[in-house]
């Protein structure tokens, strides 16, 4: 009885030993396009939008982008499109419908995919990415075209109003 016993315990602990936990994906996902707004008189100070609210063109406006004032948003990319289109309104008057401005931005772009972990699955790398605005509040942006988007880490385009 104590060798079944014996050999039941062993095959139990090599089956637990051999069993791998659920992976938690910590790493980072598919990377959003990082806008930081700067005051156009002194190129160096960061400068919050009034009123700013964003929406995708055909889109809701983003809840988290609705009528506040920020120094920097990070705007997902479409993964499944090459080109993206973000309406972006400001109003530093008075918060009145007649005093808002707008500006359209498109972003152009490749994508690849790359392969993380079995958990977090793939991720979406945006290469030769442009960018073009509108007239409207902004005034001027930098840089016109990036490289790849691959982090969130710092800001991607210096937007100046």
């Amino acid at each position: 009885m104590n060798k079944r016993f014996l050999i039941l315990l062993i095959f139990t602990l090599t089956i637990i030993s051999g069993c791998e936990k659920d992976d938690i994906c910590l790493l980072p996902t598919t990377p959003k396009l990082i806008l930081r707004f700067y005051d156009n008189t002194n190129p160096t100070t960061t400068k919050s939008v009034e009123r700013l609210s964003i929406w995708a063109e055909g889109k809701d406006t983003i809840s988290n982008y609705k009528s506040i004032s920020l120094d920097s948003v990070a705007i997902p990319l479409n993964v499944n499109a090459t080109q993206t289109i973000y309406h972006l309104k400001s109003n530093s008057v008075d918060g009145n419908l007649a005093n808002n401005v707008s500006n359209t931005i498109t972003i152009n772009y490749t994508t690849t995919e790359e392969y993380v972990s079995r958990s977090c699955g793939f991720k979406t790398i945006f290469n030769n990415v442009t960018i073009t605005s509108n007239a409207g509040w902004i005034q001027s942006f930098t840089p016109n075209s990036l490289t790849t988007i691959n982090n969130e880490t710092n800001a991607h385009v210096q937007i100046f109003h």
